[in-house]
């Protein structure tokens, strides 16, 4: 028979075992790392002796057990967010990690046009089919269509683009069958599918699925990125900057340690991303002398309804303050904003 201290023992190690694995409905957020973009970034026949190093930063994200939740509370350098602060409604964890790479790939399909804009060198863009990010609870095309899937045609109709396929469904009637043509881990099938009201709507026939173009760069000279394992659209700034130092023969770092966050947009503007405080702090841990932040201007009516909000740019500045860094924390609307404090800055002595 067991000894009562023995029983205690045990209910303490499977409580211990509980608090350290049993997930809760919640995530944890820290500090990730700095990764060098010259082994991700390759540019054939690109400049390649430079001094300095470009950097795009991460977060980790994870998700809470009732230990690591309790540790978050206190600690500084941890933040706890709400499942609906990270996932979409209707969207399990499968769909949250495609929507993640494929942000990731939507960055730098965007970076790779920007800088070639920016260094006047060739580019053609093609459309590949519209991309399955979700697939809604009770529409027409659950457990039939799977996040991933690319849709190539409808009814040998080609829809290669978002507005083909919202054009062709809006003729379409409730209880109508089409046959899409998808596909799916590299493979081709036809899929048949009887159009059903959209969730959350009463009249309108549709699929039931949030979708994004799938679109594809070729360049001269080409590009090859690898982040595959990094999602999110967050490197978009830091993609951007060091194509363009490898298609240009001057060193745009001039011998530091540059870093920074951002989406990049078609247009060069850099967009907000989250968790800018936590990178700010690996970015101080990885040595990082300069730091990019967008400065971006926030709508009145989001100002209304959460007034403590800031920029990004005025969230990092204060963290580095408060932190001691001496890394350099840089605003930035646009990608020409960037390079310009570059191209201003004095080369580093050894």
């Amino acid at each position: 028979m067991f000894k009562k201290s023995t029983i205690g023992f045990l209910l303490v190690c499977i409580l211990l075992i509980s608090a350290s694995f049993y997930p809760v409905d919640a995530y944890i957020t820290k500090p990730g790392g700095a990764y060098p973009l010259e082994p991700l970034v390759s540019v054939q026949g690109g400049d390649e002796d430079d001094k300095g190093v470009m950097s795009l930063m991460t977060i980790a994200l994870s998700k809470a057990t009732p230990l690591t939740y309790a540790w978050a509370k206190v600690s500084d350098h941890q933040k706890i967010l709400e499942t609906n602060q990270v996932r979409n409604p209707d969207e399990d964890d499968k769909e949250y990690n495609i929507r993640q790479l494929h942000l990731m790939s939507q960055s730098q399909f965007n970076a790779i046009q920007v800088a070639f804009e920016k260094a006047g060198k060739p580019y053609e863009i093609t459309t590949k089919g519209v991309f399955i990010l979700n697939v809604l609870p009770g529409g027409a095309a659950d457990g039939l269509l799977e996040a991933g899937d690319r849709i190539i045609k409808i009814d040998e109709v080609a829809s290669d683009n978002q507005q083909s396929l919202v054009d062709y469904l809006g003729e379409k009637a409730i209880g109508d069958v089409i046959t899409l043509q998808v596909e799916r881990e590299g493979k081709i099938e036809s899929i048949e599918v009887e159009l059903k009201p959209i969730p959350s709507e009463t009249s309108r026939a549709g699929l039931g699925i949030s979708f994004a173009e799938d679109k594809e760069i070729t360049t001269t000279p080409e590009v090859n990125i690898k982040a595959d394992d990094i999602g999110g659209p967050s490197a978009g700034l830091m993609f951007t900057l060091e194509i363009l130092n490898q298609l240009m023969d001057e060193d745009l770092t001039k011998g530091y340690n540059v870093a920074g966050t951002g989406t990049m947009q078609e247009t060069g503007e850099v967009g907000r991303i989250g968790g800018i405080d936590l990178k700010v702090i690996a970015a101080n841990e990885a040595d990082i002398e300069i730091f990019f932040a967008p400065d971006d201007e926030l709508p009145e009516e989001v100002l209304k309804n959460n007034p403590s909000l800031r920029s990004n740019y005025l969230e990092a500045k204060e963290v580095a303050e408060k932190i001691g860094t001496k890394m350099k924390i840089v605003p930035v609307k646009t990608v020409d904003d960037a390079l310009a404090y570059l191209e201003e800055m004095e080369a580093k002595k050894n």
